[in-house]
């Protein structure tokens, strides 16, 4: 079975995607997400220009031998860009391969380890009671397990919610929009956040709370500490994820989980933290870290250090990979949670999908392949437009992590 044709289609239906379709001389076809939020027609140029060419001809059934041949064939290895295109590449040869064997992809991979897996959504608020009015709403719709942000007096938004664009250029593009962020407001601030959760909702919820990546060490420990007494089911991205080491400071301090990776790109970029033990919870995604291929060998690898799996899954990655995650989801043994920001149904209509999400859970649906396809024609009434994801600034105008 060949490669006979790879299209690269870039839409907008509210949000830009970047969606690899492969098209095999036996008529079967696979889909993959190669989204890179604000950075998507690098990634479309790089498929087009360096990637499709050398891929034109070669049997699809071989994933493993592409997988590296774009890898370590590439010479210039990892990176946000070449990997969301390896990703893209990968997951619709999956897709192919298990439509081929007629089973559903977690099938292909092992089967199912459980019957259902468990999502957590996003809930926020300006103010305290406004955040708990969101997340008591978002327990009544059936969600076990939410994600709480709420905005710190002192400062004008909720930190690490905004809209992708600030105001227009002549040209009609847009610039990123600016935050700012004070971690000393924040800081004594947030801990009382989780205090009156839990005074409203008991222990019977799972709370999780994004830092994101804004705080030092001894500041993220801090944290941890003194949300110690509220139980929460992680902390995200608390330091900065460059530096490995930083993540053994908060580790030594507190006892809260700790979960980090949606920024990551492949394995060697999580090894240390997985293998001294040093988060509980991995956070890649299949179309960041090269697809069922990388993915798969992140987690198996976790899985050997008791690192659970928590798939990032904003709005912003399409709805293939939350198809594909889904499906990882059901087979991988170390399961932890998948984020689940959902779609409007513009995206959903663009994007036809057999998964389905159901009071807090999630299931990828029995159809051969992964379950998730695109309508090019109605892609095509949704042109890119320019976007960004935001900046962030001190106080005093230093810039800083988003």
């Amino acid at each position: 079975m060949k490669i006979k044709d790879i299209r690269v289609i870039v839409t907008s239906p509210g949000q830009n995607f970047v969606t690899v379709k492969i098209i095999t001389d036996e008529g079967i076809y696979g889909v993959g997400d190669a989204t890179l939020n604000g950075r998507e027609l690098a990634v479309a140029t790089y498929l087009e220009k360096h990637v499709v060419p050398c891929l034109l001809g070669r049997d699809a059934s071989r994933i493993e031998d592409i997988w590296q041949y774009l890898y370590r064939g590439g010479y210039w290895r990892r990176g946000p860009v070449t990997m969301a295109a390896i990703s893209a590449i990968d997951m619709a040869l999956w897709d192919i391969k298990a439509k081929a064997c007629n089973m559903p992809l977690y099938q292909l991979l092992g089967g199912a380890s459980r019957e259902k897996i468990m999502i957590y959504t996003h809930a926020h608020g300006s103010t305290i009671e406004e955040t708990v009015e969101a997340v008591v709403q978002k327990k009544e719709e059936g969600f076990q397990a939410i994600r709480v942000q709420c905005g710190v007096p002192g400062l004008d938004r909720i930190y690490g919610i905004s809209k992708l664009n600030s105001g227009p250029r002549p040209d009609g593009g847009f610039l990123p929009d600016e935050d700012i962020w004070s971690t000393e407001k924040y800081l004594p601030f947030i801990p009382k956040v989780f205090e009156r959760l839990r005074d409203v909702l008991g222990w019977d919820t799972h709370l999780l709370h994004d830092a994101h990546h804004r705080l030092s060490p001894i500041e993220a420990a801090r944290l941890g500490k003194d949300l110690e007494p509220y139980r929460l089911f992680w902390l995200e991205d608390a330091v900065a994820a460059e530096d490995q080491e930083n993540f053994r400071h908060v580790r030594n301090h507190t006892t809260t989980p700790l979960a980090v990776g949606e920024v990551f790109n492949s394995i060697w970029d999580a090894r240390d933290l997985i293998r001294e033990q040093l988060i509980d919870y991995i956070r890649t995604t299949s179309c960041h870290a090269g697809g069922v291929t990388g993915l798969r060998r992140i987690f198996d690898y976790a899985a050997m250090h008791n690192v659970k799996t928590g798939c990032h899954g904003p709005g912003d990655v399409s709805p293939i990979t939350m198809g594909v995650n889904t499906h990882l989801g059901l087979w991988v043994p170390n399961y932890g949670i998948q984020e689940f920001a959902d779609y409007c149904p513009q995206v959903m209509d663009v994007f036809p999908s057999t998964w389905t999400h159901n009071k807090g859970f999630m299931h990828p649906g029995d159809v051969p392949g992964h379950g998730v396809d695109i309508d090019e024609e109605l892609a095509a009434r949704f042109p890119y437009e320019r976007a960004y994801l935001p900046v962030n600034r001190l106080e005093d105008g230093t810039l800083w992590h988003w």
